[in-house]
């Protein structure tokens, strides 16, 4: 069932928080063997005991809140307390958190079930589901492909049905990419929407963000409107009540106008068939009554992608130069986690200074756009999802990748602007007809609007939710 529907009917008490949690599990033990989807999974005596409570509170006519005897699988980049916290890493294999994060907490407090967590990649770096502590986790639509990442366990379990719902963080596309990959919806808030507490960088941290992940929009509006809310320790949380997203989506959308990216004038290196999937997909913009067009952002790639490796290595690397510097653990850390630390530690003030001037210009590009467009459109990936045994794309259409991530450049502009983008799903292509998805980007805090759009495209789509992953057509 879709989340909204299935609030309904757990509220309404047509359905049993215990019989949807034993549904659930159910279909995690089916298919989470093959696709390694969900790991550190919680003993199912303790999940069916919990749902049970939930199912005595609501015949006493109290309810923990939208999320009540909902089942839920936390990535596992986010702490909640008395689950494995690890990232992936053998670094923190026995890592156990006696608190949530703040949004992992709200999630809590909304009545959801934790079950386990969500594969990601070591330290949530590249986007391919892969570490040496739960191995890689496959596609949805074809176990010998990537699932994508970081929230590529996050996708995989949603297009499975082994969750209702999924939460996911992104810097690098980490909630885009798996969601356009996996045929799912996959949301980047504002930056200070979900605020990012607890951070020991509460000001300079302005690259990752926590979001939702849905089958449906109206799911990732709902989930959103659980997690979004100020909080008085992140000093740019947005004050605006989350409970709108919860609301209806519908609108008039008939003379805006949207800009088509596509791969910035040639720059970026795209699969053959990426462009051809999403410009197809761009038809139900169209058939809303919108008008869409080609649209050039006034700042080159090269320039954008150098300010964010330079900002990247500057996060990333505060991040983990306390596991480099300890030899021990700087061996059990993967090339791609090293090469950022290492590149952190090269970088003097001014180039850092440098970065943060680029991030400005080109939020200001983007907002120059934004005069003549409502929404830009932009690929998920520049490649559809690639053998699963592959760590990364090394070229794409004979053009060499420089760094592990260099594929999924298409992912950083919007993320150094810091603005609202959904990822939808575009349609199937390449050779094996894989999934492959478009970014949504909206204007600064224009989140609802996003979603409302995101809401539009897909009643146009209709093929969205009747595609089906094999492994569920039987």
């Amino acid at each position: 069932m879709d989340a909204v529907d299935l609030v309904t009917a757990i509220r309404r008490r047509v359905l049993s928080a215990r019989e949807v949690m034993t549904a659930h599990l159910e279909q995690i033990d089916t298919l989470n063997p093959r696709f390694n989807a969900i790991v550190s999974r919680v003993a199912p005596e303790r999940l069916l005991k919990a749902a049970a409570a939930c199912d005595a509170d609501a015949a006493a006519g109290r309810f923990h809140g939208p999320l009540h005897g909902f089942p839920h699988a936390v990535k596992d980049t986010a702490p909640a307390a008395g689950i494995p916290f690890t990232q992936g890493t053998p670094i923190l294999r026995e890592n156990v958190p006696t608190a949530d994060s703040l949004v992992v907490s709200r999630m809590r407090n909304a009545g959801a079930i934790f079950i386990g967590k969500t594969n990601v990649p070591e330290f949530a770096l590249g986007s391919h589901s892969f570490n040496p502590l739960f191995g890689v986790t496959r596609n949805a639509w074809n176990p010998a492909v990537s699932a994508g990442g970081s929230s590529g366990g996050a996708a995989v379990a949603l297009a499975l049905r082994m969750v209702p719902l999924a939460d996911g963080s992104d810097f690098g596309g980490s909630l885009r990419n798996p969601a356009g990959w996996n045929n799912v919806f996959g949301y980047r808030p504002s930056f200070g929407r979900v605020p990012s507490v607890p951070s020991s960088d509460v000001f300079g941290q302005t690259f990752a963000v926590s979001g939702p992940m849905a089958r449906r929009v109206r799911d990732v509006a709902f989930l959103l409107s659980v997690q979004a809310g100020p909080d008085s320790r992140s000093p740019f949380s947005l004050t605006d009540d989350p409970a709108r997203f919860a609301g209806s989506l519908d609108r008039e959308w008939k003379g805006r106008r949207v800009g088509w990216l596509g791969d910035l004038q040639g720059a970026l290196a795209t699969e053959p068939g990426v462009l051809d999937t999403c410009e197809k997909a761009l038809s139900a913009f169209r058939s809303i009554g919108m008008a869409v067009e080609a649209a050039r952002l006034s700042l080159s790639a090269e320039e954008m992608w150098r300010t964010a490796v330079t900002l990247r290595h500057w996060s990333v690397g505060a991040d983990l130069i306390g596991h480099y510097s300890d030899p021990t653990k700087r061996r059990q850390m993967k090339p791609e986690a090293i090469w950022e630390v290492e590149g952190y530690l090269k970088l003097t003030g001014r180039q850092v200074a440098e970065a943060s001037e680029g991030r400005a210009r080109i939020y200001q590009a983007f907002r120059d756009l934004f005069d003549r467009y409502d929404f830009l459109i932009l690929p998920t990936a520049q490649v559809f999802p690639f053998d699963v045994e592959q760590h990364w794309p090394r070229s794409i259409a004979g053009r060499e990748m420089d760094s592990y991530h260099r594929w999924m450049e298409v992912t950083l502009p919007a993320t150094m602007a810091g603005l609202p983008v959904l990822a939808a799903p575009a349609g199937f292509g390449g050779a094996r007809r894989l999934p492959i998805g478009i970014q949504i980007i909206g204007p600064n805090h224009a989140d609802l609007a996003v979603l409302q759009v995101g809401h539009a495209y897909e009643n146009a789509s209709p093929w969205i939710a009747q595609a089906l992953p094999g492994a569920l057509r039987r």
